[in-house]
């Protein structure tokens, strides 16, 4: 495989990511006005909320059964205008089962989506030889960035959903249509001789698959996505609820929450190659539960958005670590693990955001913010579990490079 075509799938891989950071983004940073669009009380909202990542999930296992017959890419390829679809179809409907099969179709979408980008770049990071994980990530955050900002000029023009996601998705399904174009599954393109060399890469993955083995990771991943969903669900509300901010500022913490996400990841690569994927993962666990803490203790929303930037500076390292983990842990089976492991994030999606509002229902939200803060923190009992074989090689490698890549 020559290095053009492993920079060009590099390449359209981060689009991929970054189209859907800019779309999941725009979705949840506007969930106040979904429940007024639809008049969702309180009560309904968690169930709409908690539907999405069940069926994400569903569609996790389906990518893996896909990737076996057709592979990721094209999995990738054709769930993405999907999801970008299932977006508008969310800002265009009036009843309420219009927004129930929209998001339906939205959530099952989503988990074939996360899957297969997954998949893809644990294969590419495997034929670079060396972390990039964290800068696919980073691609997901600036998307991120990118949707926040156009939630925030939609909720400060008082803009419909219709009018606010049109323009997005306009642009978005023939981009990704163009890119999906340069999609490369490198561990295919080297062929059963790289499998092979890389099933070298740790006994634990040199037999079969074993979940018990992966278990450890999906734990983590879990509690990441339990903080993550936290921030993505709730922020808004909280700031609005509890720190007493207008609805255009509300929509600003999840913005802020991308963009040290995006400056902890754009670095993050080169902290895993110096210190070795464990000294970072434990660092970002401590991190983010410092930030857990400052919200919930914040007096005003200005010290609120302070703790949720700490946030993404701990959480934005653990999650992609968990990724390259699997597919260290597993080389020969790295999309099985991959699909399975992506489970898990809508896990901690279905758990959380009705863990938090079920909490800050019966109690307060201040206190429902400590229950992540503790969950991230077991991190720290699994770290030696992001331990790479190839450390012994120097700077959290994963093996030394059969493909030069420049």
């Amino acid at each position: 495989m020559t290095d053009a075509r492993l920079r060009h799938g590099r390449a359209s891989l981060a689009l991929s990511f970054f189209a859907q950071g800019l779309a999941f983004a725009i979705l949840v940073t506007r969930i106040p006005a979904l429940q007024k669009q639809y008049g969702m009380s309180d009560a309904v909202l968690p169930i709409f909320l908690a539907a999405v990542p069940i069926l994400a999930g569903a569609g996790s296992f389906v990518a893996e059964a896909l990737a076996k017959r057709v592979g990721p890419a094209r999995v990738l390829r054709w769930s993405q205008p999907v999801v970008l679809l299932a977006l508008l179809g969310v800002g265009a409907g009036r009843e309420m089962w219009h927004v129930a099969l929209a998001l339906g179709v939205f959530g099952l979408a989503v988990g074939m989506l996360d899957a297969s980008m997954n998949m893809l770049g644990v294969s590419l990071q495997r034929a670079y030889g060396r972390s990039i994980m964290l800068g696919f990530h980073a691609a997901y955050s600036l998307g991120g960035i990118a949707g926040a900002s156009l939630a925030w000029v939609g909720a400060h023009w008082e803009l419909s959903l219709l009018v606010s996601y049109l323009p997005v998705v306009c642009v978005l399904v023939p981009v990704v249509l163009v890119g999906s174009r340069w999609y490369v599954d490198a561990v295919a393109g080297e062929g059963q001789g790289a499998v092979a060399a890389g099933a070298g890469v740790g006994a634990k993955g040199a037999g079969g698959f074993s979940f018990k083995l992966l278990l450890p990771l999906c734990m983590v991943m879990a509690f990441a996505y339990i903080g993550d969903s936290t921030v993505s669900n709730w922020s808004a509300k909280y700031l609005q609820d509890v720190l007493g901010s207008s609805e255009a500022l509300a929509t600003v913490p999840y913005n802020v929450y991308m963009v040290t996400t995006l400056l902890g990841r754009a670095v993050g690569d080169f902290g895993v190659r110096r210190f070795g994927a464990v000294a970072v993962v434990r660092c970002g666990a401590v991190v983010a539960a410092a930030g857990f803490a400052v919200v919930a203790a914040a007096s005003g929303a200005w010290l609120g958005m302070a703790g949720f930037t700490l946030l993404g500076l701990g959480l934005c390292v653990i999650v992609p670590q968990t990724f390259a983990a699997a597919g260290r842990m597993f080389p020969a089976h790295s999309d099985v693990a991959v699909a399975r492991l992506n489970v898990f994030n809508y896990v901690g999606f279905l758990v959380g955001s009705p863990l938090v509002g079920a909490i800050g229902d019966a109690w307060n939200y201040r206190g429902a913010m400590l229950v992540p803060m503790v969950l991230v923190l077991v991190t720290l009992v699994y770290a030696r579990s992001f331990e790479a074989e190839g450390d012994r090689y120097g700077g959290g490698h994963e093996r030394p490079r059969t493909v030069d890549v420049g």
